[in-house]
C-alpha cells in the first residue's frame, strides 16, 4: 500500500479582503489552542479522498484547516483507519483535541449500529465491519459515531445550508465517484436511502450518471444532463421531493449544465460544497452523544429485576 502525503486545504481559509463564504467559512486556529465545548471532529471518507476538520457545530464553520489524503488502495478498513489517524494528527497539531470530543465519520455505504452493510466504492472487507470500532481504535480509543456519507452531507445542508428552514421533503444528491443520497422529511433524516444504486436503464444508476461515469463515458455536459434528468424523473415518481440539492464534485460545475437539467422540484447547489460531509459528520456525532447523555440511567436493581423476569 502506498501512503498518500497529507494535504492542507489552504484555499479554504478566507484571504485578506475577501468575505468568508457561507458554505463553511474557516477561522484561523491558534496553534494548540483547546477545542471549544461546541466543537466536534468531522471525517469524510470518499472513494477518492479522506478529509477531516474540526467543526463549530453551532454554525457549521470549520475551526481548523481541512486536511485531505487520497483514499488508500486497497481501501481496507485498516488502511482507511491509518489515513484517518494521519489527518487527525495534523488537526491535533493545530488545536488540542480532548479525548471526550465528539468524532463523526461519514462512510460511503449503508450503516446500522456502526456496522457497514455495503460499501460499493470501498474495499469489500468493509462489509460487516464495525466502522466506529475500527476508527475509534486507530484514534487511541476515542468514541466515534458513523453515518452514511451522503446522509452526513445532507444533514449539513438541512441544518445550516441550502435546505435550511425548507418544509416537506428535501433530497440531497452527492455526485462524484458514485451517487450518494440523503433524504429528509421536515428536517428528519430517513437514513441509508442509497438511491445511486436504484436500477436505471438496466444498471446501477451511478454506473451511468455519476461524475466518474460521465468522464469514463466521455459524455459532454448536455448529454450527461439529459441522462441525469431522466434519473431525477425516476426518483421523483417515488419520493416527490420539494427541493433537490446537488453536492459532490459535479455540483461545482453546475453552471456548465444547469440549463439542461429538468425536474419538477427546484434544483439548487449545496452551499457547503466539499466540506458538507465533514460538517454533517460532526453534527451527527454531537447529536448522537447528546441524545445518549440525556437518556435517564436505570438503577442497577431495576436492571436486575428486568433480567430476572
Amino acid at each position: 500500500m502506498v501512503k498518500s502525503k497529507p494535504k492542507s486545504d489552504k484555499s479554504a481559509a478566507p484571504k485578506g479582503g475577501q468575505k468568508a463564504a457561507p458554505k463553511a467559512a474557516q477561522k484561523p486556529a491558534q496553534k494548540r489552542a483547546p477545542a471549544t465545548a461546541n466543537s466536534a471532529l468531522g471525517i469524510d471518507v470518499g472513494g477518492t479522498g479522506v478529509k477531516a476538520a474540526l467543526v463549530d457545530v453551532t454554525t457549521g464553520e470549520l475551526l481548523s484547516r481541512r486536511h485531505r489524503v487520497s483514499t488508500p488502495k486497497p481501501s481496507t478498513p485498516e488502511a482507511i483507519a491509518e489515513a484517518v489517524k494521519q489527518i487527525v494528527g495534523l488537526i491535533a497539531a493545530e488545536i488540542e483535541l480532548p479525548l471526550e470530543l465528539p468524532v463523526g465519520i461519514g462512510i460511503p455505504g449503508a450503516i446500522k449500529g456502526g456496522v457497514v452493510l455495503e460499501a460499493p466504492n470501498l474495499d469489500k472487507r468493509w462489509i460487516g465491519t464495525n466502522g466506529e470500532e475500527v476508527i475509534g481504535k486507530a484514534l487511541g480509543g476515542r468514541r466515534v459515531v458513523a453515518i452514511n456519507d451522503a446522509d452526513a452531507a445532507g444533514l449539513a445542508e438541512v441544518r445550516y445550508g441550502a435546505g435550511r428552514d425548507v418544509a416537506g421533503t428535501v433530497l440531497m444528491l452527492t455526485i462524484g465517484t458514485g451517487i450518494g443520497s440523503g433524504l429528509f422529511v421536515n428536517g428528519r433524516l430517513v437514513p441509508n436511502t442509497e438511491l445511486g444504486h436504484i436500477e436505471f436503464r438496466g444498471r446501477d444508476a451511478e454506473l451511468l450518471v455519476s461524475g466518474l461515469a460521465r468522464e469514463r463515458r466521455h459524455l459532454r455536459w448536455h448529454a450527461w444532463a439529459n441522462e441525469f434528468s431522466a434519473f431525477l424523473a425516476r426518483i421523483e415518481r417515488y419520493l416527490w421531493p420539494d427541493l433537490i440539492i446537488l453536492g459532490g464534485g459535479v455540483s461545482k460545475e453546475l453552471k456548465k449544465y444547469q440549463r439542461w437539467l429538468v425536474a419538477k422540484a427546484p434544483i439548487v447547489p449545496a452551499q457547503f460544497l466539499n466540506t458538507a460531509g465533514i460538517v454533517g459528520a460532526a453534527l451527527y456525532a454531537t447529536d448522537r452523544l447528546r441524545a445518549e447523555s440525556a437518556r435517564p440511567s436505570q438503577p442497577v436493581a431495576a436492571k436486575r429485576r428486568r433480567t430476572a423476569s
